[in-house]
This record gives C-alpha cells, structure tokens and sequence, in this order.
C-alpha cells in the first residue's frame, strides 16, 4: 500500500512538472502582435508616426512584433472605444491625438472614458495650418479672407473631422476673421490632403509636418499660414495666422495610450525604449525625412498638462461652439 501511495505520488508530480512549462506565460513582449489601434485613415500624420516608431521599437523590445490597425470615425473615437475596451495586457495600444481626445466630450456624449486610458508617452505637437494646391488662387490668408468675404459660405475647408485641430482651427479662425466656410470633415489627414491635390476642395486644414510627407523636391501644395506660437524651424517660410493678422493657435499633439489595467512594468518599458528611439542618429534622420514635429513627453507628464487644455477648449466652445 505504502509502495502503491509513493508510486502514484511520484506519478503527480511527474505530470505536474511537465503541465507546467506548458501552462507557463511567455513574459511581454513575446507570444503574440502588438495591436495599435489609429484612430484615422492611411497616409496621415499620426499613421505615418505610428508605424515609422513600429520599425524602430522592435530593436528595443526584443520579440515585439507591431501591427497597426487603422479604425477611423468619429474624429478618432472608435479607436478610443476599441482601445479602453481591451485588454490591459500590453498587447493593444493605441494612438492619442488632442485636440480631439478632449474636446469631442465638449462637443458631445462620448463613449469612451479617458479615466480608463492611460497615456504611454506623446511624440508629436505639430502646428496646425491652412494648406492649397500650389496652382490655387489663394496666395495668402488675405486673398483667402477677401475670397470668403465676396463670396459667403462657397469657400470649402477640409478637415481630419469633427472636432479635430483642423476643425477647430477652422472654427477659431472664421470667429477671428468674420468669415464663413464650408466645412467637409474626412476620415483623416490622407483623404483631406488627397481631397486638395485633387482640388475637390480648396483648402485643407492639415498640420505642417503633414505637407512635408510629399517631399519638397516639386510640392504640391503650398502652406498660406501656419497655427502655431512662432515659424517652424522646418519651414520658417511659412508665417503664422499671428503674424498674419489673426490670433488662432492650434496644434495636433500625437502620442500612444494603453488601457489603464496595463501593468506598470510594461508601461514603464513601452515609455523607456520610446526614449531610447527618440535619442538614437537613426530616428533623427527619419524625423528629418518625414518632418515630424517632434515634441517628446513621457505619459505621466502628458497627462498632467491634460486639465488645462481641456479647459481651453471649454473656453473655446463657450465662445465658438463647433459643430
């Protein structure tokens, strides 16, 4: 009997140890893609930001393997909705973009919560601007003003949608200057910026880095003024609505968020090998070639300057409301 109890006790155990490689987790980020969700249509700012970082993340998080996937609407709520609503292991991540993130929930009921989302880290605070085709009559935000003043209501503005820095800016700038344009909201900055090129609308809002994407060896498209404090470095020809008569400032800041259940562990690994791409002579020539303005931050910081621009934008439906 004794000999018996021993025999199966030793049996168990066998068993057990050979369950347990096989029950065994593989610890993050090996085992399965990492999903980032964008918010917008291909060929925009913060899908070309996304996956440029992919390429250059998998150096610092041996065995990640990114798929980005692009669930545009909603001026980037249904990605938001599809980003809280996973799971807070460190295999879906999302792309975060302000103004929107905040003042969609000025505007209206969201159906996301930004208490359930955590900030990774921002890389982008992009000036916003006024951007034409290069043969467009419209050489300057004068000619532009003058056009919308004889002509009320005909002159048609593209945005990346509803309540996005282009919306916005469009709504401050209309409010500053007594004009008044046909707003036409896109899945993203891609079919705005393709909707200019093909001169189906005559102006688009995009962000500065945005233009550059085509390459400046025989643009495009021409930039009237840009939304930001002071020039860009990048484009220092390229005046500001300030300079040019008119105080609107707006920009698109870009970043990546998780589901707040994500553990800190891997929070802290996402932000750190983030920081380590941004240092590196490689990412600064990507920068260079993609003209991304770049404006690093880890998630906790970002998130503390969160209050105060959701209070700007308060301020701004206040006096402006978009719609």
């Amino acid at each position: 009997m004794t000999h018996a109890l021993t025999r199966r006790g030793a049996l168990a155990a066998g068993l057990a140890s050979l369950a347990a490689p096989a029950l065994a987790q593989p610890a993050w980020p090996a085992g399965r893609p990492i999903e980032v969700v964008v918010g917008f249509a291909p060929g925009g700012g913060t899908d070309v930001m996304v996956r440029a970082l992919a390429q250059f993340l998998t150096a610092e998080l041996p065995g990640a393997n990114f798929v980005v996937s692009n669930r545009p609407g909603a001026g980037g709520e249904t990605a938001y909705v599809a980003l809280q609503g996973a799971r807070p292991d460190g295999y879906t991540l999302g792309t975060i973009n302000t103004p929107g993130y905040l003042a969609l929930g000025v505007q209206r009921r969201v159906r996301y919560d930004r208490a359930q989302i955590r900030l990774i880290a921002r890389l982008v605070d992009d000036p916003s601007a006024f951007v034409v085709h290069r043969d467009s009559p419209f050489r300057s935000l004068k000619d532009l003003v003058e056009a919308a003043k004889r002509r009320p209501g005909t002159i048609s503005v593209g945005s990346s949608g509803i309540g996005t820095d282009d919306h916005l800016g469009l709504t401050l700038f209309e409010a500053a200057s007594g004009t008044e344009f046909i707003h036409v909201p896109f899945a993203g900055a891609g079919p705005s910026r393709n909707a200019v090129l093909g001169r189906q609308i005559d102006v688009a809002g995009l962000n500065l880095g945005e233009i550059g994407m085509l390459g400046q060896e025989n643009p495009m498209l021409r930039a009237l003024a840009g939304m930001g404090e002071r020039r860009w470095e990048l484009m220092p020809e390229v005046p500001t609505f300030r300079e040019e008569g008119y105080d609107v400032l707006m920009s698109s800041e870009r970043g990546l968020g998780a589901p707040r259940g994500i553990p800190d562990e891997i929070a802290q690994r996402l932000e750190d090998a983030i920081a380590k791409v941004i240092a590196t002579p490689e990412w600064a020539e990507k920068v260079r070639q993609l003209e991304l303005a770049m404006a690093f931050l880890r998630g906790g910081a970002w998130e503390a300057q969160m209050p105060a621009q959701l209070r700007r934008y308060q301020q701004i439906w206040e006096r402006t409301p978009w719609q």
